[in-house]
């Protein structure tokens, strides 16, 4: 299976092992951080455009370099459709990861970010902070790395990753934060 690790008593690795014992033709796939047309969950970017555009400090863990796949849903789309390349080859493989290789940056992001705001660097305020000793706090990633890698959906479904790269979407994704209301929308600071 790929390698990445999974926790025993997540619900979805208990589906997975019920749908095995079961006999069933099953293939699963483990998405992380979707952003894009259809996707449901903002947050994870939400988090920087909210801070940037209110010209508040932007707490990141450590030293920012950790590194974190956003996938775009339509690449997401892509790669649910693969077992339809080769059905056998995915029921045997039966476990996929479902992200880009495509990987940035904490730090890297919130400059991404800022240039599709049309933000200058030098009103970016980043502040560092030891996770160890304060926690996650607000930030809405692991205050680690953490990406999966599509190594087995490419080698055994012939998935040709990503056309998609954050880089390249987040002016797009800027416009619909402001069309969300992310402009106007109350900032809790709270944990």
């Amino acid at each position: 299976p790929e390698s990445t690790p999974i926790k025993a008593g997540a619900g979805q690795n208990l589906y997975d092992q019920a749908a095995v014992e079961a006999g069933l033709p099953y293939v699963s796939f483990r998405p992380q951080y979707i952003y894009g047309p259809k996707a449901n969950k903002y947050d994870y970017i939400d988090w920087y455009f909210d801070r940037l555009v209110r010209e508040l400090p932007l707490p990141i863990p450590e030293d920012g370099t950790q590194m974190v796949s956003l996938t775009n849903s339509e690449d997401v789309a892509s790669i649910l459709a693969s077992p339809l390349n080769d059905e056998a080859a995915a029921v045997e493989q039966r476990y996929f990861n479902c992200g880009t290789d495509d990987l940035v940056s904490y730090g890297d992001l919130a400059m991404l970010c800022a240039d599709a705001a049309g933000i200058a660097a030098d009103d970016v305020n980043i502040f560092y902070y030891d996770a160890a000793e304060l926690g996650k706090a607000q930030f809405p990633f692991r205050p680690t790395n953490f990406y999966v890698a599509p190594d087995m959906v490419k080698e055994k479904l012939g998935w040709p990753g990503s056309s998609h790269k954050i880089v390249e979407d987040l002016k797009t994704y800027y416009e619909g934060y402001k069309a969300r209301g992310g402009l106007e929308k109350q900032l809790s600071l709270s944990k």
